[in-house]
């Protein structure tokens, strides 16, 4: 089997167990040398253990691989340099950085806690972030001093993000950000050889599990929404050959990869007036011509013979 990723040095955070862990395995498979973070918190983000992430750390030594095991809190500033410096003090240099670590603690909006609110979007934002500011920062110091590089950066969004989802409007206000900081942060770093994508996955794992059936889901319904297809799509672009590719959400699971376009301007017209008296039929006139939001599939809310829009 051809390697990807030969040689390639990657930091997975929240790799110990899910989606983390197909990375950090398959990039392992591929030839890279792995850093595999996980705090080992609950899905809700108490708690901590770090023996999944050893576990995943045995598993790539046991292949003939190298990995070393990080248990740093991402969203925490210093420790996410910690972090990125120890994939360059142990393997050399950094290659790969994957954003992966998230925790769910979904309500409807007015039974969420404050608390609710600022631990998901700390986890998810602040710890998309932290690590990519440290290992930027450490690649231009580099690339001023005259190496060159052809990194990369994978983050993590969600259908909840994207598309939206009923009581997640902290995951998925922050996973809409990582979307957002990724597509502008692939902007600034291209200069440096960076690329920046983002995936929105859907996989069967502790943390989406509740909302997918739980143990009502078959076993063939697990494999086909195993976390294990959604770690191709990110091998692949960790590898040189997805060196043009940036700045892009990538949509992967339920079989299929897409990517998802984002926000785009629909139906215009011209503003003739300053009284908002006038404007409910150029609203009426904006609405039956705009493109229903998505549902989480990624397709138009409704598909064909979706009801009249009102307002």
């Amino acid at each position: 089997m051809s390697k990807l990723c030969e040689g390639r040095v990657a930091v997975v955070t929240g790799a110990g167990r899910g989606i983390g862990r197909e990375y950090a395995l398959m990039l392992a498979e591929h030839g890279a040398k792995v850093v595999v973070n996980d705090l080992g918190a609950d899905p809700d983000g108490r708690g901590g253990d770090a023996g999944p992430a050893g576990e995943v750390v045995e598993e790539i030594r046991a292949m003939g691989g190298e990995a070393v095991v990080n248990g740093a809190d991402v969203s925490d500033f210093d420790a996410a340099k910690a972090m990125v410096h120890q994939a360059i003090d142990t393997f050399g240099t950094l290659d790969i950085l994957i954003n992966n670590a998230g925790i769910l603690r979904d309500r409807m909006v007015f039974s969420m806690s404050e608390d609710d609110w600022d631990a998901v979007v700390q986890v998810h934002l602040k710890g998309t972030f932290a690590p990519v500011h440290h290992a930027a920062a450490w690649w231009r110091e580099q690339t001023k001093a005259g190496q060159t590089f052809d990194a990369r950066i994978i983050n993590t969004a969600s259908p909840s993000g994207i598309f939206g989802n009923v009581g997640q409007t902290n995951y998925g206000a922050a996973k809409a950000g990582i979307a957002a900081f990724t597509v502008i942060s692939a902007m600034e770093l291209v200069r440096y050889g960076i690329t920046v994508n983002c995936i929105a996955p859907s996989a069967y794992t502790r943390l989406t599990a509740p909302l997918m059936g739980g143990g009502d889901i078959t076993e063939d319904a697990k494999e086909a929404m195993s976390p294990r297809w959604i770690a191709p799509i990110v091998t692949w672009l960790c590898s040189p050959a997805a060196a043009k590719v940036t700045g892009r959400v990538w949509q992967v699971g339920y079989g299929s990869l897409a990517i998802a376009e984002g926000w785009r301007q629909g139906p215009v017209v011209p503003l003739e007036s300053q009284d908002p008296t006038t404007l409910g039929p150029v609203v009426a006139d904006l609405m039956s011509r705009a493109e229903l939001n998505a549902d989480m599939s990624g397709k138009p809310a409704g598909g064909p013979g979706r009801p009249e829009r009102e307002i």
